[in-house]
Formats: C-alpha cells, sequence, structure tokens
C-alpha cells in the first residue's frame, strides 16, 4: 500500500497514477479529507489529554490547600474532558478503520519508466527469442485440445464430472509431462540461487491483504467453509491463486537483515482461481482453467537493488523456455494494463502454433502468457509489514518484493504439445525433459478405456 504521508504530500502524482492506470472506484479526495479531520482528531486528543494532566495536577493541590470545593470543580472538570477525550478518540478509530480500508484499494504508482496506455493493445513488445529458426510443422497443427484427447493424456469430460467446468485430468504421458514440468522448473531455478520452499495450500485473508488479492479481488478466490475451534478458525481460510501469497507472507510483520538480502524462494503449488468475469472465454482446452500448477519465484531485496534484481528475474525466468527451445516474446505492460499491486511488469509469451489467433504472429499461431515478472517495490512490504534493517543499529525501513512465475505449467505444455507435434500425431519431448520421464523421446499415446473408447457399434 501506499503510505499516507505520500499520498498526503503528493495528490497530484497519486491522482495522476489513477488515472494512468484507469482507476476509477477510487476516491482520493475523500481519502485527503478523511486523513486531515483524523489528524485535526488526534492533534484535538492531545491537547485534552494535556488539558487533563494539568487539572489533575490541580486538584491535588487545591486538596493539599484545603479547598475541596474549587477541588470539586476541578474534578468535574476532568471528568468532562475524560468524556471529550474518550469521543474524540472513538471517532478517530472510525475514521482510522475507514482510511485503513480506502488506503488498502488505492492501486501502486507506476514507474516512471512504465509506457503510458490505456489497456493491453498498447503493451510493448520487447523482443522475440527463438522464433527465427523453427522447427518443421505438420501443415495443419491440431490444437492442444483435440491433440490431448486423441492420445488420451487430457481427459475434460472425467475433469468436468468430478470437479465442474474449469478442471481436468491429465493421465499417462500427460500427467508424467506435467510431473516432469514442475522438477524440471525447480531444478533450475535452484541453479539459479533459489531456495525451495513447499508452502500450505489454504492461506488466511491476512495474507491475502498483504500480497494485494483482498479486499478487492475477493470474487477470483475459492473460500474454504469450514468451522471456528478454540485455536484456530479455518472460516478465514482460502486456496491459494498464486504461491506468491504463501511465500512472500512467511516473512509478514518480520525484520530481515541486511545480510539475508537478497533473499530468492521458489516454490511449487497448485493454484485455484475463479476467474469471475472471464465465463465465456477459452471455454477448450487448459488455457484458462480454475486450477493449474505453477513454479513461482519470489524475491526479497534491498530498495536499491530491485530494478537490478527485477531483470535477472526477467531472465531466470526464460531460461526455462530456452532450454525447452519453446518460441517466446517479452512484453512489457503498459499503466492501463498494470496489475493493482505491480510498478513494473513484464510478460513472457510462449508462442503456440496451433489456432490462427488475431493477435498471433504472422506465421499464425498465438501467444500466451507464461510468466509475469514484477516488482512491488514496497508495496506488499508496507501491507504485510516486512522490513529489514541496513544495520544492525539502524533503523528498519521497508523491503522491496517482486516475483515471477517460473513458469505456468498448463500454458507451456499447450506449447509443447503444439509446437513439438508431428505430422503423425505424436509429440517430441523436448530434449531437455527427456531425463526427468525416464528417458521417453515421443509421446505416443495411450489406449482409452470404457465403453467410451468403443466405436457406436461395439457397445452393447
Amino acid at each position: 500500500m501506499l503510505s499516507r504521508q505520500y499520498v498526503r504530500e503528493n495528490p497530484a502524482e497519486v491522482r495522476a497514477a489513477l488515472e494512468k492506470k484507469g482507476v476509477e472506484d477510487v476516491d482520493l479526495d475523500r481519502i485527503l479529507e478523511i486523513d486531515e479531520e483524523w489528524r485535526d482528531l488526534k492533534s484535538r486528543g492531545d491537547d485534552l489529554r494535556r488539558q487533563r494532566n494539568e487539572v489533575s495536577q490541580e486538584i491535588g493541590t487545591l486538596k493539599q490547600e484545603g479547598k475541596e470545593e474549587e477541588a470539586q470543580e476541578a474534578i468535574e472538570r476532568s471528568q468532562e474532558l475524560k468524556d471529550e477525550i474518550q469521543a474524540v478518540e472513538e471517532r478517530a478509530d472510525e475514521l482510522e478503520s475507514e482510511l485503513e480500508d480506502l488506503l488498502m484499494r488505492l492501486p501502486q504508482i507506476p514507474h516512471e519508466d512504465v509506457p503510458v496506455g490505456e489497456d493491453e493493445s498498447e503493451n510493448v513488445e520487447r523482443r522475440r527469442e527463438l522464433f527465427d529458426d523453427l522447427r518443421d510443422l505438420p501443415d495443419d497443427v491440431t490444437p492442444h485440445y483435440d491433440l490431448g484427447e486423441e492420445l488420451d493424456i487430457l481427459d475434460f469430460e472425467r475433469g468436468a464430472k468430478v470437479s465442474g467446468g474449469g478442471f481436468y485430468f491429465t493421465k499417462g504421458d500427460g500427467a508424467r509431462l506435467e510431473h516432469a514440468l514442475v522438477q524440471f522448473m525447480l531444478d533450475v531455478h535452484r541453479e539459479q540461487g533459489y531456495v525451495d520452499v513447499f508452502p500450505p495450500i489454504p492461506v488466511n485473508s491476512k495474507s491475502m491483504e498483504g500480497t494485494g488479492q483482498f479486499p478487492k479481488f475477493t470474487e477470483d478466490a475459492y473460500r474454504v467453509e469450514g468451522e471456528s475451534h478454540e485455536d484456530y478458525d479455518d472460516d478465514d481460510l482460502w486456496l491459494l491463486p498464486t504461491a506468491e501469497v504463501p511465500v512472500t507472507n512467511m516473512y509478514r510483520d518480520d525484520i530481515l537483515l541486511k545480510d539475508d538480502l537478497p533473499l530468492k524462494h521458489q516454490a511449487y503449488s497448485p493454484n485455484f482461481r475463479r476467474e469471475a468475469g472471464e465465463h465465456g472465454t477459452e471455454t477448450r482446452g487448459i488455457v484458462r482453467v480454475h486450477q493449474f500448477n505453477k513454479v513461482e519465484m519470489v524475491n526479497f531485496v534491498e530498495p536499491d537493488e530491485s530494478y537490478e534484481r527485477f531483470e535477472g528475474l526477467v531472465g531466470e525466468a526464460e531460461e526455462v523456455l530456452q532450454r525447452l527451445g519453446l518460441p517466446y516474446r517479452i512484453l512489457e505492460m503498459c499503466t492501463g494494463d498494470l496489475g493493482f499491486t505491480q510498478a513494473k511488469k513484464y510478460d513472457l509469451e510462449v508462442w503456440a502454433p496451433a489456432d490462427d489467433m488475431p493477435e498471433g504472429p504472422e506465421e499464425g499461431g498465438r501467444w500466451l502468457e507464461v510468466s509475469s515478472v514484477s516488482n512491488f517495490e514496497d508495496f506488499q512490504a508496507r501491507r504485510a509489514g516486512i522490513r529489514y534493517r541496513p544495520e544492525r543499529h539502524e533503523s528498519a525501513e521497508y523491503l522491496h518484493t517482486l516475483n515471477g512465475s517460473g513458469l505456468a505449467i498448463p500454458r507451456v505444455m499447450v506449447a509443447i504439445l503444439e509446437y513439438y507435434q508431428n505430422e503423425d500425431g505424436t509429440v517430441d519431448v523436448p530434449e531437455a525433459l527427456q531425463p526427468y520421464m525416464g528417458g521417453t523421446e515421443v509421446i505416443e499415446g495411450h489406449e482409452k478405456v470404457g465403453e467410451a473408447a468403443l466405436g457406436a457399434g461395439e457397445k452393447e
């Protein structure tokens, strides 16, 4: 979140940032109004407490001097001051609560270098990689959802039967491919200096607030229903939308040391999102689903090193795509396409050649986001109370947090199934993944089971 002092002293900059991000549901004037009244009340409360202290001393003096009538008047005045102080504090607490809620809804300020634009159409492509020497592809590349069913490595019908729309099974070599990708990515990032953590899957509301998912985006989250008990409240649990939430909040309300930084964690997790407002888009396949696997990288750094680390984080994410030999591009998000918490963000998009989409390259296909690399500066750290001490004798300061997917597994699988597809409908396994699949070089598919596998004439 933004500090009160920054908002108070830089209203023009905050207003300009809201406009650049296209945010219209935040009342900055109300925030400034509440802050001013709150500060006046705090000053009034301090003055009243000073007066009451003076009256208290006066009461003692009057009693010593035997002036009982005047002492009683002073006692009554002290009670009046006490009542007035209570009224001021109650009103200040009300304003404090409202101000905190409004500040939690105030988005991050974009970095000055971020291109100004209204929406994703004005994002800037920075570069493409591995796109000038594409492998030979079939004349008609089969979309991953059809190919996955033909090979019986993706099962959408049974996924929907078990859990509903937006869920699916991977089977056989499909499941092996998914496991392989997870282990491969973890190994790559471990080489890059990341420390593994395996986080809890449910997270509480405080954690969701710390990383910026709440209070604005509760409609996208899956709540875990339960009962409150003496030692815990499992009514306040949510299925994590990204490992960024638990990993960042590991250090909530902690003070790290300069020697701890940069601190680099990676975590594999299943992730759960309702994708509210996205109904009717990507209804086929595994591009947009409610549960998906992902490896996440989270960094904690000193403020003056965060943008150098940001570039390093981009390189660490794209190394996965380079080793897999998948063509990709890097986009810089414009102000209107930045998220709520982000000061700067790059998206890594992998090329999936099967579908001819309007936004696809000349060669056809489309670009799929597999990683968003973000610098939050001290925005999350303020919300979560994560600080560091530059020197042991110095005051603690807010550090900077960054994160990036390394990568989102289903969309990488889409790219592999389409880009490494052969004319006969088999799929070559990228060389880097073959050791993780027991030496398997080609996914040839499996025989289907059950009556669904029979032709109409073979069924009873």
